[in-house]
């Protein structure tokens, strides 16, 4: 590490003693040792994705904490390269998974965002995906719907095909026409706005679950939300859809933006626990992987620190839940399937097997186990957004191995890796569909959406 501090001690003003106490407030967190065998062990180097990138330690889990350390510790100033480190960690948390240690590397990388954010040293880039997106867009339902509209129109009109095939924004940019690829098709019908807030099933209730419509499934991947209330509905469960429900803040709190995702988790609380429940159920992994950090988030709030608790304890992602109950037998599928991880189901929740097993249970799947399984897709929130060449390079990987397997169908369980493995199968031409576990369940059961 000899230099380190050279290459990148470049004055570029004072930092803010609030987010300076933040960084140090995580860092001391964990015993000054665990730190340390963190920085000299190095089992995270091949569990990383942009350490395989570039083979620079600085770009490693030890090498950002190294990073962080001289920050917090007041021996290296906000300079451009800490920013751009931070940024092009994913926040994958692979490294969390195998370090000996236990350091909870993604709380740390969060807080050195929200450092960066309150010192105004954010990229171009992340300040406007920021602002029009995240504060813009996310916390606000009627503004998100008014924007999914518009792109519905823009993509019914026939617009976007035409935008596509002519090839004007390649003349542009290539990378701008790749951007306009990347598009999320909206639906036509939201899937908030034609369910009612309490469906019970026909058969006898065995119990009652809270469901989270969210932001981005809510518009993009109804049908997923569909399959999943008809899966719990088929087992029994009374599901309640909150009307008033949000954002969960997943996306604030992973970019450094901590004060709104806070805001946000206090609103949904304050609709959530209007209603009993036995489970509040969540078919978005990195959704439900914040969700349960609720407690975490609010933990000093002198009114919302327990509810915040209590609440996270009920949150149980959709293979998670139907994994601890009896399924219902369903007729066969002839398909063969592989399984892509999203790193915050694995990394995050530690949940690997249960999406395995719901597979599995199915008649006549043929399960094929993709390489790599766990390596992040590139996704990563808004990352293939702000590091899109980064991303691609790690989709190019993904997709490699996704047709490795002549699968018919490649699951995952995540809104952000189900549309960046959407666009990798026809970017590469790929005779595959991308699918959520729980709606390849739900195809079993005869249900037709």
């Amino acid at each position: 590490m000899r230099g380190v501090a050279d290459a990148v001690l470049v004055p570029e003003g004072r930092i803010s003693k609030k987010g300076l106490t933040a960084v140090n407030a995580t860092i001391q967190q964990s015993p000054y040792d665990i730190l340390s065998r963190c920085i000299h062990c190095g089992m995270c180097l091949p569990a990383c994705p942009t350490y395989a990138l570039t083979g620079l330690e600085m770009s490693s889990p030890r090498g950002r904490i190294r990073l962080m350390k001289f920050v917090a510790e007041d021996k290296l100033p906000i300079t451009e390269y800490f920013v751009d480190e931070m940024y092009f960690c994913l926040d994958c948390q692979a490294c969390q998974t195998v370090c000996p240690a236990g350091v909870e590397y993604g709380e740390l990388v969060e807080n050195a965002r929200r450092l960066i954010a309150e010192n105004r040293k954010d990229p171009l880039a992340v300040r406007l995906v920021k602002k029009f997106f995240l504060s813009g867009l996310l916390t606000s339902n009627r503004r998100l719907k008014f924007a999914s509209r518009v792109m519905s129109f823009y993509e019914r009109s026939g617009l976007r095909n035409a935008v596509e095939q002519s090839g004007l924004l390649s003349i542009v940019s290539e990378r701008l026409h790749e951007k306009h690829s990347m598009l999320p098709h909206v639906a036509d019908r939201f899937f908030d706005d034609n369910v009612p807030e309490v469906i019970t099933p026909e058969t006898d209730v065995k119990g009652r679950v809270g469901f989270l419509t969210g932001c981005i499934m809510n518009v993009a991947l109804p049908e997923v939300h569909r399959d999943a209330v008809e899966v719990l509905l088929a087992h029994g469960f009374e599901v309640v859809i909150p009307r008033m429900q949000g954002c969960c803040g997943s996306l604030h709190g992973h970019n450094g933006e901590i004060d709104l995702a806070k805001k946000l988790a206090m609103i949904n609380l304050d609709v959530l626990e209007q209603y009993e429940m036995d489970s509040f159920v969540v078919d978005s992994a990195g959704c439900g992987a914040f969700l349960k950090e609720y407690g975490r988030l609010l933990a000093d709030h002198p009114v919302y620190g327990a509810r915040a608790s209590a609440f996270s304890a009920k949150v149980k992602e959709i293979t998670e839940f139907l994994a601890s109950i009896e399924l219902q037998p369903c007729p066969s599928v002839k398909a063969s399937v592989t399984y892509h991880e999203a790193c915050h189901l694995i990394h995050t929740q530690k949940i690997s097997a249960q999406p395995r097993k719901l597979i599995q249970s199915i008649p006549g799947v043929q399960f094929v186990e993709l390489p790599e399984a766990s390596w992040c897709c590139g996704s990563a929130g808004i990352y293939n957004i702000v590091r899109f060449d980064d991303s691609k390079k790690l989709l190019e990987r993904k997709m490699q191995h996704v047709a490795s397997t002549h699968a018919d169908i490649v699951l995952t369980a995540n809104p952000g890796c189900h549309l960046q493995l959407q666009y990798g199968v026809k970017k590469y031409g790929l005779k595959m569909e991308v699918m959520h576990p729980v709606s390849l369940l739900q195809r079993a059961y005869g249900g037709d959406w």
